[in-house]
């Protein structure tokens, strides 16, 4: 299998070859465009210059870049919001359905972690022709999350980390397929929606590759400015070569900031996309905006993207000089409002992404939105501004109210991340300030600097700061950030790889029928393989495998006289294993009685379906932001993995544990359906997909009506009521923006509770107090035993009196978590600690 840009150079002479085949051709020579070479970059163009010899892109023609600065071609100067509306009208004509924009964190695809492009959002299900798009032909104003150009973001005036791309998708077979006719559409908005006369436009043939796909492209610039690309996806490379794809996809995406900034002509991009942030920044910052500089600058100012430069100083010289004003001058302009260009385009892409539920963290794509939100927040402290960062956010918001409403729904919950996020930014300086006077006497290698912010947070500009004052220089690469993302590229995203380990070819697939009556608890089936000795497949089953966090069923087989236990069930693809205590005594196509453990059935289904209770709970408490991060169901416990971006406090457990067990006191129907994933997906939204995405056409939706909606392939109660009480044993911070829920429901959370009391009844006795008083008394005894450790080592022993019990207070929650808690163990070891550090004070 070659490599995307392998395959790409293979093909694009198999293009450029025979160009009526694969592009527009008879369209492009209907509107007087004719085609030539370009001699740098060696692309097939199009334009209605027959004399032009080069193609327009900005590295083949240096001269011609952003050169629409100040005197836009366009004859429609589109507001941002505006390219949305005028599009999508335009569109609507053609026969297109605009469609809403899917969230930016891509919870259906398991392969990444961010929407980055407008054809992702129907990656990879609906590419794959699995299951139907939501509409057919569409458009959509899909907000994009990149971070691979951070350093660039203020500085070349034209770079975002987030941005909407205005797609134009369509999903057809061969037979439907009609590329003159899309290339038509996407020219009539050039022409007609942009109000480009056809001189000013040209076409450059490509090719395209990605995920396995391929097919050509063609680009489309206009002075300077590459305002599309429209992505014909033809065909697919297998192990044996390439072949046609079954669909053809249309995936032209176009960045909607710059057709924006395109129409507009003036100011930067940030300008033309942020309606009157920039200005508002500008005005509490008091930083100067010099117009006449900016028209000179701008045109150039693509020298210094990081990406491409290998000597960024004679990359800011060569722009200074071309702009007319000392290098000195010119970074003392640009700097600080880059700093401004950067809070507002940061502060957007935190908005949208903390909107839809992510969350900054130290891991993940989550250590990416880290990275903006403490890039701003060093700008605060730099320049010393004065901005609250969730105002911006809020304006930015009441800005693309008209096309995102949904971004106005929330901000409570993301003024709280931000705020929080803020703290720990301030803390994290003044926790690591010893240490950056400490390094900043030191030589510090680039590497060093990325290792103290990845470890630490320290941002190297401190560093740069406090060397200075000790005389030393420290070099910053001024693709910094970007260097410290890649480090996390990868994280949270996962390989659709499958799992095989027995040999199951030929083997008809397992009926499944715990779905059709997850109470059944017996069934008669035939056996149609054993493998290994003690593996057996049957032709159908109501036996539960692994899956999901579930922990599978237990019970047991009876083939004629002869009994055997099934200890384990495990699914590979359409099959479901059993697993025997013994090798079968019986042979292939016999009949076989099925008894399943009962008990733990119901127990299994009380803790999964308070699995998502507890997950609706804690929405409810704690906001929005609050998804399923992962989960475990087993018979004496369960626990689920909630996205939160603080620790919680006694308080919101019990209301979390109070609002769980409310929805279970509400005695709510459940319901279990079986939906096409493009149904399911239109009726209930994505975030069906919680803790992971379920393969397949057909989606089990478990639906706790006005609660609770998830894509779940679980045993599940069929009303709230049969969970029982749920008790919540304790939450646990497990990983940075990840708190970790365990609880008990149904039989097991008696069971619990009365453990639970046995234990503080003992301690009671132990400490000598009331139920109540056992967490303060187990604190003051704690104290005590270290004070007693510490005196002994100095050889001054106290006195029994000064080691007396004294403290009466009271906790009226649960005392024997608070009880671990404050002696650092765990529930079950809680006797032991107390009776070990009663001992060792005697």
């Amino acid at each position: 299998m070659l490599s995307d840009k392998e395959i790409k150079n293979k093909y694009k002479p198999i293009f450029w070859k025979n160009p009526e085949k694969y592009y527009a051709t008879s369209v492009l020579k209907e509107e007087g465009l004719v085609r030539a070479i370009c001699p740098t970059c060696k692309k097939p163009f199009w334009s209605t210059d027959a004399n032009r010899k080069v193609c327009g892109d900005p590295s083949c023609s240096p001269g011609e870049a952003f050169s629409f600065i100040g005197k836009s071609p366009a004859k429609q100067p589109l507001d941002y919001i505006d390219v949305w509306k005028r599009f999508s009208k335009m569109f609507t004509k053609f026969g297109y359905t605009p469609i809403g924009r899917y969230p930016v964190v891509a919870r259906w695809n398991p392969t990444m972690e961010y929407t980055n492009a407008s054809i992702a959002a129907f990656q990879p299900f609906v590419i794959s022709g699995e299951v139907s798009p939501p509409a057919n032909p569409l458009v959509i104003p899909q907000f994009c999350l990149r971070f691979g150009d951070i350093d660039n973001v203020g500085i070349t005036e034209s770079h975002n980390t987030g941005f909407i791309m205005i797609g134009q998708h369509m999903f057809v077979p061969p037979e439907k397929w009609n590329q003159n006719e899309v290339f038509r559409h996407i020219h009539a908005w050039n022409r007609d929606g942009l109000g480009l006369p056809n001189s000013e436009i040209t076409y450059h043939e490509d090719a395209w590759a990605g995920g396995g796909n391929l097919g050509c492209c063609m680009e489309f610039f206009s002075r300077g400015c590459e305002l599309g690309n429209q992505v014909y996806m033809l065909y697919e490379q297998t192990a044996t070569g390439v072949q046609d794809l079954k669909i053809k996809v249309l995936d032209m995406g176009m960045g909607m900031e710059r057709n924006a900034w395109f129409s507009q002509g003036n100011g930067t991009i940030y300008d033309a996309a942020f309606g009157p942030i920039v200005k508002d920044l500008l005005k509490t910052t008091g930083v100067a905006y010099d117009e006449k500089l900016m028209q000179r600058y701008i045109p150039h100012a693509g020298r210094l993207n990081v990406d491409e430069v290998g000597d960024i100083e004679k990359a800011w010289k060569d722009v200074a000089k071309k702009t007319g004003v000392d290098v000195k001058e010119l970074r003392e302009k640009i700097l600080p409002l880059s700093g401004v260009h950067s809070i507002a385009e940061h502060s957007r892409s935190l908005l949208f992404a903390l909107n839809d539920g992510a969350l900054p963290s130290n891991v993940g794509g989550g250590y990416n939105l880290r990275i903006l939100a403490r890039r701003i927040f060093s700008f605060l402290e730099h320049y010393k501004w004065n901005i609250h960062i969730p105002h911006v956010m809020e304006a930015h918001a009441k800005y693309l109210k008209p096309i995102f409403p949904e971004l106005s729904e929330h901000l409570e919950d993301v003024h709280k991340i931000m705020d929080v996020e803020y703290a720990k930014f301030k803390a994290t300086r003044q926790k690591t300030q010893a240490v950056v006077e400490r390094i900043a006497k030191e030589a510090i290698s680039e590497q060093k600097l990325v290792e103290l912010y990845d470890s630490q947070g320290i941002a190297p500009e401190l560093i740069e700061e406090e060397a200075r004052k000790h005389g030393r220089v420290v070099k910053v690469p001024e693709n910094f950030y970007a260097k410290v993302a890649q480090l996390h590229e990868g994280e949270g995203k996962k390989e659709l790889v499958a799992e095989e380990k027995w040999d199951l070819f030929g083997v008809p697939e397992t009926k499944t029928l715990y779905f059709d009556d997850w109470r059944k608890a017996e069934f008669d089936a035939k056996v149609v393989k054993i493998v290994n000795g003690n593996l057996v497949l049957l032709d159908q089953t109501y036996f539960y495998p692994t899956s999901g966090g579930q922990e599978h069923d237990t019970g047991k087989f009876r083939v004629g006289s002869e009994q055997y236990a099934v200890t384990n069930v495990f699914k590979q693809g359409p099959h479901i294993l059993h697993v025997l205590d013994r090798p079968c005594g019986f042979k292939e196509g016999v009949a076989v009685m099925g008894r399943i453990d009962w008990e733990k059935r119901l127990q299994l289904a009380q803790h999964h379906t308070s699995t998502h209770i507890i997950n609706a709970a804690a929405k409810r408490v704690l906001g929005n932001h609050i998804n399923q991060a992962g989960a475990k169901k087993t018979l004496e416990k369960a626990h689920i993995d909630i996205t939160h971006y603080d620790s919680l406090s006694d308080e919101e457990i019990r209301k979390i544990e109070d609002e769980a067990n409310k929805i279970v006191n509400d005695a709510i129907p459940m319901r279990k359906k079986f939906y096409a994933r493009d149904e399911a997906e239109k009726k209930f939204g994505t975030n069906i997909y919680q803790g992971g995405v379920a393969p397949g056409k057909l989606l089990r939706i478990v639906e706790i009506p006005q609660v609770d909606t998830e894509a779940c392939g679980g045993t599940h109660l069929d009303n709230t009521k049969e969970a029982g009480t749920i008790k919540i044993l304790k939450a646990s911070k497990i990983q940075d923006g990840i708190v970790r829920l365990i609880f008990t429901a149904g039989a097991a959370s008696a069971s619990a509770q009365k453990e639970s009391l046995d234990v503080i009844d003992e301690a009671a006795k132990l400490l000598g107090c009331k139920t109540d008083q056992v967490p303060a008394r187990a604190a003051e005894l704690f104290e005590n035993w270290k004070r007693a450790i510490k005196a002994i080592k100095k050889s001054t022993p106290l006195a029994p009196e000064a080691l007396k019990f004294t403290t009466t207070e009271t906790y009226s929650g649960d005392a024997l978590a608070k009880t671990s808690e404050v002696l650092k163990t765990q529930p079950e070891h809680v006797i032991k600690t107390l009776k070990r550090f009663l001992r060792e004070m005697q």
